[in-house]
């Protein structure tokens, strides 16, 4: 039973993801001993370094965090994988599973059972491209680390199929002896989200929410304003988030004289205030540029907002670059899109002047976000690894 086991996460940070939800699963569930390691992706002034926790039974007793240092890329990465065998080995314990998220992290892992100090590892894959650098020398070094990760770890966890596929046809990992690869989805917390009846909806606000890029596509959106709001007058646009783009699109949204239509919100860090506004809108926009297929991370991912926005109620407009964006249209929890201002519109208007339409859209992205409850995502996971 998985409250008798002892198991690692290690990890790189950048914001909550995946690996903390897992930590949160497993912690809920009151397993024996869990060791959380963490490693800053990128440095950053204000946060802190390397550092870990552990949990006995669900209850935390001790944790410890390293002062972060800029120091070259190369110098970090190393640090992170030799801080990962340090604290497995300082702990004088052996575990029956570790969790690398990332090849490093896996990599480490694998030395670990090597030296009989865990029992078996899983290589948890949150971002995978073939052209991961540019750099010749470091997508060969990510690569050779990938490829010795997936041999040697008992199980691979893909975000998508696509992962498993890419590596069979650039790398010669051919499926049928690699069968240890497996899609664990990215998934969302079902019960938490406070959904809104279909009467208190601002059934003509559409919302976006992430990081503000150009490659996000809102400035489409922008442009479509003006042919949305001839058929739609009381239209809103809800922007939250913040990023490099943001006085970009702010300038546009005066140059097309359309700020009465939208909303920026800033960076927003109460999740609860998030929900809120995402589960009183009535339709999201998920915009992804597809252009370059080998450097694009959510061709190969499996982009956590969309299920964030099914579980708030919230069908989709999605150009056709997630793994599952043909499955979402032909559920009837989304429309595909061109990164088009007239596509846009087009879309906008069918889904928000059809009142009738818009309801069952919505059932359709709630009821196909529960399958996606982390609850059941890990526990299928682990069921059959422990």
């Amino acid at each position: 039973m998985l409250k008798y086991k002892k198991i690692v996460i290690a990890t790189h940070v950048f914001a909550t993801g995946p690996p903390q939800d897992l930590e949160e699963y497993l912690v809920k569930n009151k397993i024996k001993e869990l060791l959380f390691i963490g490693h800053p992706l990128f440095y950053q002034k204000n946060q802190d370094g390397s550092g870990y926790r552990i949990y006995e039974k669900g209850g935390l007793i001790k944790e410890k965090y390293l002062k972060n240092r800029r120091i070259p890329s190369v110098f970090s990465y190393s640090k992170d994988f030799f801080l990962d065998i340090y604290w497995v080995l300082k702990s004088k314990k052996k575990w029956d599973l570790f969790i690398g998220v990332d090849s490093l992290n896996a990599f480490a892992g694998v030395w670990l059972k090597r030296l009989n100090i865990t029992k078996k590892v899983i290589y948890y894959v949150i971002d995978y491209t073939p052209q991961r650098f540019e750099s010749n020398i470091l997508n060969s070094i990510y690569h050779w680390i990938d490829k010795f990760s997936v041999k040697n770890c008992d199980e691979t966890w893909n975000l998508s199929p696509r992962m498993a596929e890419a590596r069979e046809k650039h790398k010669g990992l051919k499926r049928k002896i690699y069968n240890k690869q497996k899609v664990v989805p990215i998934g969302i917390w079902y019960d938490r989200i406070q959904r809104k009846d279909f009467s208190k909806l601002e059934k003509h606000t559409m919302v976006f929410m992430g990081h503000i890029l150009r490659k996000q596509g809102i400035q489409y959106v922008l442009e479509a304003i003006p042919k949305i709001i001839g058929e739609i007058s009381d239209f809103k646009f809800l922007i939250i988030g913040g990023g490099d783009y943001l006085p970009t699109l702010k300038e546009k949204v005066r140059y097309l004289s359309i700020e009465r239509y939208v909303a920026f919100t800033g960076f927003v860090k109460d999740h609860e205030g998030i929900e809120e506004m995402l589960s009183s809108s009535a339709v999201a926009i998920a915009i992804y540029e597809g252009r370059n297929k080998e450097t694009n991370f959510t061709y190969f991912a499996d982009p956590g907002k969309l299920k964030s926005y099914f579980a708030a109620g919230l069908p989709v407009l999605l150009t056709d670059v997630p793994h599952n964006a043909k499955e979402i249209q032909r559920r009837g929890c989304g429309l595909i899109v061109e990164p088009d201002s007239k596509n846009i519109a087009n879309a906008v208007v069918d889904l928000m002047r059809d009142e009738k339409k818009l309801r069952q859209y919505r059932e359709n992205a709630m009821n196909y976000a529960k399958q996606f409850d982390w609850n059941i995502i890990f526990k299928e996971a682990l069921e059959n690894i422990l």
